[in-house]
């Protein structure tokens, strides 16, 4: 298996999200396929909304579909079993695409996401969900994402033309699994970056943009509650990135945690993945339902 394949969406949501228990019945969920949240050179962003029909909590969680930064299209359906833990405890689930790579990079797809969550926020009574009450989730590129929108989003312009960038960009809650969080020493002209990381194009972008995009510079006291699950064994994505944002967080007094599996690389084995799954479901509980 190629490193570029272990970043891609679909083998994304299998590592981290499959070998869970059967999905809820059909009928106890409300799928919203292809909600268009914005644009970019006349193509659709979109995202799929499941919603529990019986035990909805209120708040919603955005799951950033993205490995690589790459972002593509599957059937709602495909993906459902994926967002079994959340739904069961009453979380709606926003799957969000962003402009994939290799057409687009990095700046684009944090811009892409930033205007999600505005979106959402914007509409939420659509979905009956909190505005107050929306957490990211990711893993690897989708967990890089997600600190992002954790470390680096802001109030809106309440000056801008467009009413959704009026809105805030701001979640209340963040769990990343195995997440870069300092492209400097990822991109390519960095020496001595992974040769692996030769095969994203994302990551072709200046020294100096890098550090614009790395979650780790933008730590601040205000940050969202985060949660930093990572495998100890991870060759791709080294647990060095977790740790050090981890410190970040800590000098900063933010809320954090950082879980280590001692068995799992950039894709969890299977206890383990049963046992992040359910450490994040807590962690949304613990940060947005109290």
């Amino acid at each position: 298996m190629s490193c570029m394949s272990c970043w891609r969406p679909a083998l994304m949501l299998c590592l981290v999200l499959s070998s869970l228990p059967l999905v809820r019945a059909a009928d106890e969920v409300k799928i919203t396929p292809d909600v268009v949240y914005g644009h970019k050179d006349g193509l659709a962003l979109t995202f799929d909304v499941f919603a529990p029909l019986s035990n909805a909590n209120g708040a919603g969680l955005l799951f950033m579909v993205s490995g690589g930064w790459y972002s593509s299209w599957s059937p709602p359906e495909a993906a459902l079993p994926g967002f079994k833990p959340m739904l069961d405890a009453g979380f709606t689930v926003f799957a969000v695409r962003h402009g994939s790579s290799p057409r687009y990079g990095i700046p684009d797809a944090v811009e892409d996401v930033r205007r999600s969550v505005r979106y959402i926020r914007a509409h939420a009574a659509t979905w009956k969900v909190d505005p107050q009450r929306l957490g990211v989730y990711g893993m690897s590129a989708g967990g890089h994402l997600s600190l992002m929108l954790g470390t680096a989003s802001d109030e809106g312009d309440p000056q801008a033309k467009d009413p959704v960038l009026r809105v805030s960009s701001r979640v209340q809650a963040v769990v990343a699994f195995v997440a870069p969080t300092d492209l400097r020493v990822m991109v390519w002209q960095t020496e001595g970056h992974l040769p692996a990381y030769d095969q994203f194009p994302a990551l072709n972008l200046p020294v100096e943009e890098a550090a614009k995009y790395s979650p780790l510079l933008h730590v601040s006291p205000d940050d969202a509650p985060t949660l930093l699950l990572v495998g100890k064994k991870d060759e791709l994505v080294p647990m060095k990135h977790s740790e050090n944002i981890y410190a970040a967080f800590k000098e900063q007094s933010v809320t954090s945690e950082l879980v280590v599996y001692e068995e799992s690389g950039h894709g969890f084995v299977p206890q383990e993945r049963e046992q992040a799954m359910q450490a994040l479901v807590e962690w949304f509980q613990n940060q947005l339902l109290k």
